[in-house]
């Protein structure tokens, strides 16, 4: 693991943490204002919109930890074993053979439930 980010909070972290949201809030009402505008046109506006949000929240003590999780979390999966195309194969054919077998004892059952109680209320002849 890396060692812990700096993650102790400024007295401007709240107030970027404001402008970031009201940023955004502002991208999705000029999203919604201008239904005129080519839909292309809106969605870019929107999405560098909310990329300036995301920078200006990033810039926050809860943003750098974020990232720092990200990274970690990046470096994590990297380390994971993955199975290969046989194990894959053999763990999918095991998988669906269960489930047939599984299917076919429910169906056995459900058929001599549904003929006893036939048997019992005088339905079956």
């Amino acid at each position: 693991m890396n060692a812990k980010v700096d993650t102790q909070e400024t007295k401007l972290d709240g107030p970027k943490l404001t402008v970031a949201a009201l940023v955004a809030a502002g991208g999705l009402a000029g999203f919604y204002l201008f239904p005129d505008q080519h839909l292309l046109v809106r969605v870019v506006g929107l999405l560098v919109v909310l990329g300036v949000a995301a920078a200006i929240a990033l810039t926050t003590a809860r943003g750098r930890g974020l990232l720092q999780f990200l990274a970690d979390t990046r470096m994590e999966v990297r380390k994971v074993v993955w199975p290969g195309r046989t194990e894959t194969t053999q763990t999918t054919l095991l998988v669906v053979g269960m489930v047939f077998i599984v299917a076919l004892l429910l169906w056995l059952y459900d058929s001599l439930l549904s003929w006893l109680i036939r048997l019992l209320t005088g339905q079956g002849a």
